[in-house]
């Protein structure tokens, strides 16, 4: 099933104003439904290196995966896109972490991951470290992610507040990250999606230089153009310091894109 008639998606990636070399990665392919970002981390341009094979692999290893099997193709797709997603996060955790053993000038680099997979009117997310998902759904503008951070291990136990945290010395310290263990647990959800839908991957590089309402401002003012949105995003990080790169990926749902079902499954539901 192609989806580029149901989603629209714009994406950005910018390394700032301090850095000079860009260790964010993006992929999106609207046609399978699939959004992918990755903020690298380690010495020299091992992020660079990190993030790029994060979503290379996951890119070329989703698409050929979701041809053989689709999510959109029967009911019970979130179980396929789970067991997808996982095989495939698992590879590319593998893969990095063997070029870091291996290649002595890549050693200790890993990244974060954020996916999202759309199909039957859901999406599923993965991600693994502090990269986020936001979604805009009419007024209401809110993070579905939950950072893998040690801030965020503080404000849950109550140690800090989250306003405390937004003046924190560690932010930046990820609890789980992609290729820096031979194995890591992605944090794997399904949501529901509507028409109107704006979803938003980021990078730390937004979060932490422009607010959460801002950027919700700036979503809903901008929602009509999200090339000029994503632009906007990427502008305004830059603009408070831009002391990290700054990525963006915009997923708008354009209509609904249910599963075709079968004429039987249609005649039971009927009755339902």
């Amino acid at each position: 099933m192609d989806l580029s008639q149901y989603l629209e998606i714009a994406t950005r990636t910018d390394p700032g104003m301090v850095r000079s070399h860009n260790e964010d990665s993006v992929m999106a392919n609207a046609a399978i439904g699939l959004a992918i970002l990755a903020d690298g981390m380690g010495g020299y341009n091992a992020g660079e290196v990190a993030s790029g094979m994060a979503t290379t692999l996951l890119g070329t290893e989703l698409e050929s995966a979701l041809s053989l099997r689709a999510p959109h193709g029967f009911e019970g797709g979130k179980r396929v896109a789970h067991h997808v997603l996982e095989a495939e996060i698992a590879k590319a955790n593998t893969s990095i972490y063997q070029a870091a053993q291996s290649q002595p000038q890549y050693s200790g680099m890993g990244t974060t991951l954020v996916v999202a997979l759309f199909y039957d009117n859901l999406m599923t997310v993965a991600h693994i470290g502090d990269s986020r998902l936001y979604r805009l759904r009419g007024e209401e503008f809110k993070q579905v992610t939950r950072d893998h951070s040690l801030l965020q291990e503080q404000i849950d136990s109550g140690m800090i507040t989250p306003e405390q945290a937004k003046h924190s010395l560690n932010k930046n310290l990820v609890t789980r990250a992609l290729g820096v263990d031979p194995v890591v647990e992605p944090e794997i959800k399904d949501y529901d999606t509507l028409p109107g839908d704006i979803h938003l991957l980021c990078s730390d590089g937004l979060s932490d230089m422009v607010e959460d309402e801002e950027i919700g401002m700036t979503l809903s003012a901008l929602s009509a153009n999200l090339e000029l949105c994503a632009t906007q995003l990427v502008q305004m990080a830059n603009d408070n310091g831009g002391r990290d790169n700054v990525s963006v990926i915009l997923v708008r749902v354009l209509k609904e894109y249910p599963v075709a079902r079968g004429w039987w499954a249609k005649l039971l539901a009927w009755f339902k």
